[in-house]
C-alpha cells in the first residue's frame, strides 16, 4: 500500500529501492544477524536440554531460556503483531508449566502440567516454524539469511516434533519404547526426533503403537521432502537470478 502510494507521487526507481530497504529493514525481517543468533540459539537449546531434567536452578535457567527464544526470533522476523503476541503467550504458558512441572510437587511430570509444557510447546513451535516458512519460501533471491533461516526452521521441526510425540507418550504411555528398558521422557524424544526427522534410525526407541509410528514416519517424510523442495527451490531462485 505505501509503494503504491509511493508510486503514485511519482518516486523514481532509485527511491523506490531505498524506500524498500528502509521498509525491510523496520517491518520485522531482522536479515542476516537475526537469523544467525535464532540458529545459533536453537543449537544452544539442543545441547543444554538435559538441563530440563537437572535438579535446583538448572531447569528454571533451562525454561527461561526457552520461552524466549521464540519471542524474540518472532519479533525480529515478523512485522505482524499477532503472530508476536501468539509466540509471546505460548512463550508465557509453557514458562509457567515447565516450572510448575519442575517445582511445585502437586504437578509431577506424570501430571496436567506436563500435558500443557507440550501442547503449548507444540504451537509455540508451530508459530515459529510458520514464520520461518514465510521468510524462506517468500524470497525471490538466495541470499544468506535466507539460507540461514530454512536451516533454522528444520531445526525448530525437529524440536516440533518432540513436543507432539510427548503429547502422544502422555495420552497413551508406552507409546515409545527403549531398548535399554528405561523410562522415556522429553529428553530422549527429543533425541528420537532429530534420529527420525534425518532418517538415522538407530534403533534404540522404537515407536510402539500406532499413533507414535504415524507420526514418527510423517516426521521421516516430512525430513525427506523438506530437504528436496527446499533444494529445488533454492536452485531455482539462484538459476533465475543468474538469467536476469
Amino acid at each position: 500500500m505505501i509503494i503504491q502510494l509511493s508510486e503514485r507521487a511519482g518516486l523514481g526507481d532509485v527511491d523506490m529501492r531505498i524506500l524498500k530497504i528502509l521498509m525491510a529493514r523496520y517491518s520485522g525481517r531482522g536479515g542476516v544477524k537475526a537469523n544467525m543468533a535464532l540458529l545459533i540459539a536453537m543449537i544452544i537449546h539442543n545441547l543444554i536440554y538435559p538441563l530440563s531434567n537437572a535438579s535446583g536452578i538448572w531447569p528454571g535457567i533451562f525454561y527461561l531460556y526457552y520461552s524466549s527464544i521464540f519471542v524474540l526470533g518472532t519479533w525480529a522476523l515478523t512485522p505482524d503483531y499477532r503472530l508476536r503476541y501468539l509466540v509471546t503467550f505460548c512463550g508465557m504458558v509453557a514458562l509457567i508449566a515447565g516450572m510448575l512441572n519442575t517445582y511445585v510437587p502437586a504437578y509431577a511430570p506424570s501430571g496436567w502440567a506436563s500435558l500443557m509444557v507440550a501442547i503449548t510447546s507444540i504451537l509455540y513451535h508451530g508459530v515459529m516454524c510458520f514464520i520461518l516458512a514465510q521468510y524462506t519460501f517468500r524470497a525471490r533471491k538466495v541470499m544468506t539469511d535466507i539460507v540461514i533461516s530454512a536451516t533454522t526452521l528444520y531445526l525448530v521441526i525437529g524440536s516440533g516434533f518432540a513436543a507432539i510425540f510427548a503429547t502422544i507418550e502422555w495420552i497413551e504411555p508406552g507409546s515409545f519404547v527403549a531398548s535399554s528398558g528405561a523410562k522415556i521422557q522429553w529428553q530422549q524424544l527429543l533425541y528420537y526426533s532429530y534420529v527420525t526427522l534425518t532418517t538415522l534410525g538407530y534403533g534404540d526407541i522404537t515407536p510402539a503403537y500406532f499413533y507414535a509410528q504415524a507420526f514418527a514416519s510423517f516426521e521421516a517424510l516430512t525430513g525427506v521432502l523438506y530437504t528436496v523442495i527446499l533444494l529445488s527451490r533454492l536452485v531455482g531462485l539462484y538459476s533465475s537470478q543468474n538469467n536476469d
